[in-house]
């Protein structure tokens, strides 16, 4: 993004990202990849380089960086450092459960749980998907039932990020009672599950992706376990209502994903066909590869230009539901475009995996499904854009 965007403040805050990648990133991210999961001392390192829970309060230990800004800054260093999957396990942990603490928790919820996330003590993920309830919550399975002081939690997630590392999970389940194949607006609630303290949530299998390896990725597993009513966020019945509420940020953290990622791997390229000789010339110097770059670079700039305007909006809380599915159906549509193009440029050598380009492909493929697929983006969009006709 362009430097005027940000601050001072913003640009000392990218020295540390960045140093912070160096150091703790870079010397074992091809491990982690080959394992298929980072290890916690990733989390404990961010805590203590301050990146994990920007928007957290002084009161409860953090900085209250609100700002998008600096989130921001942090997906556009990952993206250069080429460690995209720890920004994705970031965008689970900060962009996806920390809103629904943050505006939704009581002060007990808070004071047991922001702490936690902010010193990487507790790595979060998102329990929404089941194996039948992808994009479509109100097909979730998941059943909370209440006995006394707790509700008695069963039910399977898939796909979930952070899933076999993490400590807790965000879980949407069924409260109705209802056994009806699709629950209706008020039928589910969301509660914050912790792993160590409830017997019967396990992780599955560890699913393998086709990229993001390092973020790891699981089945869960409820079997009865009992969470107490004082880890429902927010009241019985209004978990799809929050999760929409919440749902811009989300949509908004794999907006800026996609664009920074792209953008690096334009420089990439523009370093690549400036070196690279073919037929006793620059691949540069060859008309098409200026077309595709002018393309491209065109494409780049205005998306850049719409999700700068979304952060100002999230800045002012002007950002909704059907804005985020705008600019992230945009801007993922945008960089899964720009980053297949710019690989066709680098011919045989974009196809290695091990590659800049090549796992920035395998990365960006997931933003036009992680967060909303572009055809349920589609179609907020158009509803909203029905409702007004």
């Amino acid at each position: 993004m362009m430097q005027s965007f940000y601050t001072e403040e913003q640009e000392e805050f990218r020295a540390v990202v960045r140093e912070f990648a160096e150091r703790e990133l870079a010397p074992h991210y091809a491990d982690w990849e080959k394992a298929h999961r980072m290890d916690r001392s990733m989390w404990t390192a961010a805590a203590e380089a301050g990146l994990l829970g920007l928007a957290i309060g002084e009161e409860h230990g953090g900085m209250g960086l609100s700002d998008y800004r600096f989130r921001a800054v942090i997906d556009e260093e990952l993206a250069r450092s080429g460690h995209h999957a720890v920004g994705l396990a970031f965008h689970l942990h900060d962009d996806w459960v920390l809103p629904h603490v943050l505006a939704e928790g009581t002060a007990e919820q808070k004071e047991r749980w922001l702490p936690r996330m902010l010193s990487g003590e507790m790595v979060t993920s998102v329990a929404y998907t089941e194996p039948g309830a992808g994009s479509d919550l109100r097909a979730v399975r998941t059943k909370a039932v209440r006995d006394g002081d707790h509700y008695v939690l069963n039910g399977q997630k898939s796909f979930i990020g952070n899933g076999v590392t993490g400590d807790a999970a965000l879980v949407l389940a069924r409260t109705d009672g209802s056994k009806e194949a699709r629950g209706g607006r008020n039928s589910f609630s969301l509660f914050i599950v912790e792993k160590q303290d409830h017997p019967g949530y396990t992780a599955g299998r560890q699913l393998v992706k086709m990229g993001l390896n390092a973020s790891d990725t699981a089945e869960l597993y409820f079997d009865d376990v009992r969470v107490p009513a004082a880890n429902l966020i927010g009241a019985e019945g209004q978990g799809l209502d929050l999760v929409h509420k919440h749902l811009p940020q989300g949509r908004l953290a794999v907006a800026v994903g996609g664009l920074s990622t792209a953008k690096v791997v334009l420089e990439h390229t523009l370093r690549y066909v400036s070196e690279r000789d073919v037929f006793g010339s620059r691949v540069l110097d060859f008309q098409n590869t200026r077309f595709e770059l002018a393309e491209v670079s065109t494409r780049l700039e205005a998306a850049e230009a719409y999700v700068q305007q979304a952060i100002h909006r999230f800045n002012a809380g002007q950002l909704d539901l059907v804005d985020a599915s705008r600019v992230k159906l945009h801007a993922g549509s945008t960089a899964q475009e720009v980053v297949d193009r710019c690989l066709q440029l680098h011919g045989g050598f974009g196809y290695g995996t091990e590659t800049a380009v090549a796992q920035a492909y395998l990365a960006v493929r997931l933003l036009t499904i992680f967060g909303g697929t572009n055809e349920i983006l589609k179609e907020t969009i158009g509803r909203d854009i029905a409702s007004q006709a």
